[in-house]
C-alpha cells in the first residue's frame, strides 16, 4: 500500500498500485457476473481459478474466502462482492463479516451513523499501539 495511506487504520485504499496488484483477482471476480462462469467456478473452484494468472496468495484468499485478505492483495470491494454474491452473501452480510461483527450489530451501527471517528482518523492518534482516546 502506498505510504500516503499507511496511517489509516483498518482499511486498504484501492489506488492505482493496488489496482495493478489485483488486476487478475478482480477480473476473476468480474467474470462471476455471468451465470455460466458462476456454475463453472462452483463446480471446481481451483480449476476455474487457474484461468486467471493470480498469485498463490490471491488464489488462497479466494479459496478461503479471506475477504480482507483479498483487499490487501489488490482486490476491490465492488469486485470481490461478486464472489460473495456467488456464495449467496449480500453486501451488508459481507461488510459485517469483514468487520468481525454480527449482521444485526453492523446494521444497527450503520443506522446510527457508522463507526465513531474517534481512533479511526489515523494511527497517529494511537499511543504505543492503543488509541489515546475512546473510539
Amino acid at each position: 500500500m502506498s505510504g500516503d495511506y499507511k496511517d489509516i487504520p483498518g482499511t486498504y485504499v484501492f489506488d492505482a498500485k493496488q489496482s495493478r496488484k489485483g488486476y487478475h483477482l478482480n477480473m476473476f471476480c468480474m467474470s462471476l457476473r455471468q451465470a455460466v462462469n458462476r456454475e463453472a467456478f462452483k463446480a471446481h473452484e481451483g480449476l476455474y481459478l487457474d484461468r486467471f494468472p493470480m498469485t498463490p496468495e490471491q488464489k488462497d484468499a479466494v479459496l478461503n474466502r479471506d475477504w480482507n485478505g483479498m483487499l490487501r492483495l489488490g482486490g476491490n470491494i465492488y469486485y470481490t462482492s461478486k464472489l460473495a454474491a456467488t456464495d449467496g452473501i449480500n453486501f451488508q452480510q459481507l461488510a459485517a463479516i469483514m468487520t468481525g461483527m454480527e449482521q444485526e450489530a453492523y446494521r444497527e451501527m450503520m443506522l446510527k451513523g457508522g463507526r465513531s471517528i474517534e481512533g479511526n482518523r489515523s494511527k497517529g492518534e494511537w499511543k504505543t499501539g492503543e488509541m489515546t482516546h475512546g473510539g
